[in-house]
């Protein structure tokens, strides 16, 4: 019995309860984003003008928007697009920032003072701001939310790869790899970059949750994936000219923000625990 009251222990301490509602949040999103994909309950983008403005109801669980479309199958098809735009901005933000901070931080020298000059530059301007300075270059759609976000998120993950790079650069093991011959190239995919890893994996999780409020944020304003695409900050901005008679519009994308970012940042909480070792000790 003791056995077992101490395992039930350990298991509870090794999974925080944060752990379990963030994680929990994270799959709700994603099987919901699935189910907008794979089998919604009705077309999110196709209008029944017969069925304007309709409460929630047994047949419409969310109600349904301006232009008859079910409310919930258009939260599920936004999921699945919030989730897109935000991977896809942080990976292309992972992919160039791992490359530039890893050989600023491992050369160091002129490379290195000319980066940082760069970053800091990029990093004066708020992202949101930068965000959509790019969206007007790149343009309303997918891919222009995905690079504008990427190249916004990019200053942030150099200053954090470069820093972690420029301690292991130090180390003997480096030293030692650069005596052997190695090149340059194989020293930072073999030793620089995998030592970096721990803080870019907090970072990322991140920048996954500010990915997702961005989005929001642009499609919001209008400079996000164009209409009629279901996206969460659009339905927001559709809702505005109905809230007095149907706040159901705005109530059920808000709300499913709320929960992934709930889930993003009590997820992106305990990882952080987990590898950083000063948390640990605490």
């Amino acid at each position: 019995m003791s056995i077992l009251v101490m395992s039930a222990s350990a298991a509870k301490r090794s999974m925080p309860l944060r752990t379990i509602v963030g994680l929990s949040l994270i799959a709700l999103v994603l099987v919901a984003g699935l189910a907008g994909l794979l089998a919604p309950p009705f077309d999110p983008v196709e209008p029944d003008l017969m069925a304007r403005l309709q409460p929630p109801s047994p047949e419409h669980w969310m109600g349904t928007d301006q232009f008859g479309r079910d409310v919930f199958s258009r939260v599920l098809a936004g999921a699945i697009s919030s989730i897109a735009i935000s991977l896809g901005a942080v990976s292309f933000a992972v992919l160039v920032g791992m490359v530039i901070g890893s050989m600023a931080g491992y050369f160091g020298g002129n490379l290195d003072r000319g980066i940082g000059f760069l970053t800091d530059a990029l990093m004066a301007f708020p992202g949101i701001l930068l965000a959509l300075g790019l969206t007007a270059v790149f343009g309303p759609s997918r891919m222009g939310v995905i690079l504008a976000l990427g190249v916004a998120f990019t200053p942030s993950v150099v200053r954090s790869v470069r820093a972690a790079a420029l301690s292991v650069s130090r180390n003997q093991f480096v030293e030692a790899a650069t005596a052997m011959g190695h090149s340059h190239a194989w020293i930072i995919a073999r030793h620089i970059l995998p030592n970096c890893m721990s803080p870019l994996i907090v970072l990322s999780t991140t920048l996954v949750g500010v990915a997702l409020l961005a989005e929001s944020a642009l499609s919001f304003l209008g400079l996000g994936v164009p209409p009629p695409s279901a996206t969460w900050g659009g339905m927001l901005a559709e809702s505005r000219s109905h809230l007095d008679k149907a706040v159901w519009l705005a109530v059920c994308p808000g709300v499913a923000i709320s929960l992934a970012l709930l889930g993003i940042n009590l997820a992106g909480d305990a990882l952080r625990d987990h590898l950083d070792p000063r948390m640990k000790q605490r």
